[in-house]
């Protein structure tokens, strides 16, 4: 049986997921899209694609759609960083987008932790990470857990 603390932690994460859905859909944007401009805009007006897999945590298919659908409308363009890596760029009607979308969307997280004391801050960034931590040993340990799969 599930416990009352996870119950509710599971519960704070989906709200959360459904409020980003929410905010995506009123600006017209699929969840795909909207996740691979919020990461964009987390390193600046460019990034490699490797990251944009690893903070998502979408499917490098979904990506990769999404991505094509982005340089279709011109949102977007890649290059290759090195033999092995591509780096996604934001073109100018790009950084538009992606300012008037997700670069609200982070204006008001960055507004809300401003709001809290900086202790909150770090205790609840700490909690946070310790959980996540705990949680992807315990995934590792977990039977048919396959290393080739694990992308954390």
């Amino acid at each position: 049986m599930i416990s009352d603390g996870v119950q509710r932690f599971n519960h704070m994460i989906g709200e959360i997921e459904a409020v980003y859905h929410e905010i995506a859909w009123k600006q017209g944007l699929s969840d795909s899209v909207f996740e691979i401009l919020y990461t964009i805009c987390n390193y600046g007006d460019c990034c490699m694609l490797k990251d944009i897999c690893r903070n998502s945590g979408l499917s490098k298919q979904t990506i990769n759609s999404a991505l094509r659908k982005l340089e279709k409308e011109g949102m977007v363009y890649l290059e290759l960083a090195d033999a092995r890596h591509k780096m996604v760029y934001l073109t100018e009607e790009g950084k538009c987008l992606a300012k008037r979308t997700a670069g609200t969307v982070i204006a008001a997280e960055n507004e809300i932790l401003a709001s809290w004391k900086q202790e909150d801050v770090e205790t609840y960034l700490s909690l946070t990470r310790r959980y996540l931590l705990a949680f992807q040993e315990k995934a590792r340990n977990l039977p048919g857990a396959s290393e080739g799969r694990q992308s954390w």
